[in-house]
């Protein structure tokens, strides 16, 4: 489902990143583990089709992200990429409903209210679907996050640090979040992050060292 090869990533004369070679399978489930620096982020991003790599060759689903440009990339991404990142960047002009179906908007997919209601039902937000962001709580937050990820039932679902500042019950609820969600649209899905917490939730890990 997802492959990389030769993968080198660099910012200025510095290598963020460098990977010989990288696979996961349709609906498999992954953690990208290492320290601060160590191209975390950075792999999401390349995996997402954000960022370009400096050398080497990605396909996501079989689709060479190197083929894709402009706003043809965009649509790509909005209807088989799910990100979660570590600052949810949530519209706060924008309800929790509305934050949902921007996912479809993006896309250039039609509004699907059934979809988002469906969602706001399963992630115990039906009451807050009229809210602004500025009006949730964190785990909230997380929730419309994650909702709006998974709004287009992506192939892909990618989140970036997602225990970070969470206490271990908050932390435990996140992956929980994270995993069952992926599970329901059997997207492979793949955290990065330093904490040590997420390693026995894992199977499948990738380690980075800086």
């Amino acid at each position: 489902m997802l492959r990389l090869s030769g993968i080198r990533h660099l910012y200025g004369a510095r290598v963020a990143l460098a990977l010989e070679r990288f696979e996961a399978g349709a609906g498999e489930h992954w953690l990208v583990h290492g320290a601060s620096g160590s191209g975390k982020t950075t792999f999401l991003n390349l995996v997402a089709g954000l960022l370009t790599p400096s050398e080497g060759k990605i396909e996501v689903g079989g689709e060479p992200l190197a083929k894709l440009k402009g706003s043809a990339l965009d649509r790509w991404r909005g209807r088989n990429v799910g990100i979660v990142p570590q600052k949810l960047h949530l519209v706060r002009s924008l309800s929790v409903l509305q934050n949902l179906l921007l996912a479809s908007y993006m896309a250039g997919l039609p509004s699907n209210h059934a979809r988002a209601a469906e969602l706001l039902e399963k992630l115990s937000l039906k009451e807050k679907a009229a809210a602004k962001p500025h009006e949730l709580s964190h785990g909230q937050a997380q929730r419309v996050a994650v909702a709006r990820a998974v709004m287009n039932r992506p192939k892909l679902l990618l989140a970036d640090e997602p225990t970070s500042n969470l206490d271990d019950a908050n932390s435990v609820q996140a992956l929980d979040l994270l995993q069952n969600q992926a599970q329901e649209c059997g997207a492979t899905l793949i955290v990065a992050t330093h904490d040590q917490r997420a390693r026995a939730r894992f199977e499948k890990r990738l380690e980075l060292i800086t």
